[in-house]
């Protein structure tokens, strides 16, 4: 029997600085306090996933959901026992001497609750779902976690009918993600018996938008030799922007009309593989102190990228090596002995468009009257971040070299 893991997750269109403001006024201290000691947890381990991913796909476009794997994860580890389930919760950068399993997942159930109520201004499901064949069945007590934690849904297929079991499964991800993410299985035949789904969409608007008139075909410098055209966007607006006096690289900060901040990094030419090896905690909330606000004219491609990764090998990489060996030991899923877990995949999509809160009429500045803007194109390889500042979350990391 086969036990794979996808996770799936789409974010579509593009505030703040990084703080943790978890305020829930139905929420006690030991509550808040697991998911005090989370967020810098998730954080670490989203950069330290990119930077491998980034590694291990030079000149390559990447975009991953950190916080998507992260709870997926923790969840797996649910069903895991011994060493598998410390490698797990130690892969994901947590110290169990100082944190225990219990705050762990209360932690995440949590943050679950904080990233679906907090705003109100954005369209975002949040979801796990798990499909396991007619023959097995779920141990009480994972189910019972599971659900309590993760609000995991439990539902039946027969795997021994893999087109109509994946139709089944395309069906319900479609519907549960307003028909954005479609046709997740595409593969003819699956040995599988169980698979688990982390799935996230996320539709947001920007607080301020991009002219769509003034969208226009443009070059994109891939590298030395490679030129594509994009649909290059376009707004004027004061904004948040720094050059960094510390990495190569120039930035700006967008937001969106909720709790969501985007960064957008222009490395030097050359210099992306030296700014994506500083990226940590530290140098966005010395980002975030050190932007200011300045007038500028921006231009970023209209882009879609997706980015699909089997992560067994990457996770062996960071210490989570029993995922696809044959010790590892998933007995607390179902009654029956599920021997290994298989894949470990996870499927991303981002999409940028003009749309936005408020129109970008600031394209009409009076340049008498007014300081000349700074002038930033990004139009080769850039560095895309998108986090949630209420909950410190990195909810989206990517690198895109080629927006085609």
């Amino acid at each position: 029997m086969l036990f794979t893991l996808y996770i799936c997750l789409l974010w579509l269109s593009t505030s703040g600085l990084w703080t943790i403001q978890a305020k829930d006024p139905d929420t006690d201290m030991s509550m808040r306090n697991p998911h005090r000691h989370l967020a810098p947890n998730n954080v670490d381990f989203a950069f330290t996933l990119y930077k491998h991913l980034v590694a291990s796909a030079p000149g390559k476009n990447v975009f991953i959901s950190p916080v998507s794997i992260s709870t997926a994860l923790a969840m797996l580890s649910l069903g895991a026992r011994g060493y598998t389930r410390e490698q797990l919760l130690q892969g994901l950068g947590f110290n169990l001497t100082e944190m225990s399993e219990a705050e762990i997942h209360q932690g995440f159930r949590h943050l679950h609750h904080l990233l679906r109520e907090s705003n109100t201004t954005l369209e975002m499901t949040m979801g796990n779902a798990m499909f396991l064949d007619h023959s097995l069945e779920l141990l009480e007590s994972f189910s019972a976690d599971t659900k309590h934690y993760y609000e995991l849904e439990a539902l039946n297929a027969d795997f021994q009918d893999w087109a109509g079991a994946s139709r089944q499964i395309n069906e319900y991800i479609r519907n549960k993600t307003q028909g954005k993410i479609v046709d997740l299985f595409s593969e003819q035949d699956s040995s599988a018996m169980l698979i688990l789904i982390n799935y996230i969409f996320f539709k947001g608007t920007w607080a301020h938008s991009f002219n769509l008139e003034s969208t226009r075909e443009d070059n994109f410098y891939v590298n030395e030799t490679t030129t594509v055209k994009v649909s290059m966007m376009f707004q004027s607006s004061t904004i948040k922007y720094l050059n960094d006096s510390v990495l190569p690289c120039q930035l700006v900060q967008l937001d969106y009309t909720g709790n969501e901040t985007v960064f957008f990094v222009l490395p030097v030419k050359g210099k992306m593989d030296t700014v994506i090896a500083m990226l940590s905690r530290d140098t966005i909330q010395r980002w975030s102190k050190s932007l200011t606000n300045s007038l500028v004219d921006l231009y970023i491609p209209k882009v879609s990228i997706s980015g699909g990764y089997d992560l067994g090998g990457i996770m062996g990489d960071m210490g989570i090596a029993d995922l696809l060996n044959n010790r590892t030991q998933f007995s607390g899923i179902t009654q029956e002995a599920l021997p290994k877990v298989s894949k470990v995949v996870h499927k991303a999509t981002l999409q940028l468009d003009e749309r936005g809160l408020e129109s970008a009429a600031r394209t009409q500045v009076h340049r008498n009257s007014a300081p000349e803007p700074l002038t930033i194109r990004f139009d080769r390889p850039f560095v895309v971040m998108i986090f949630d500042d209420f909950t410190w979350s990195s909810l989206f990391l990517g690198k895109v070299v080629n927006p085609t």
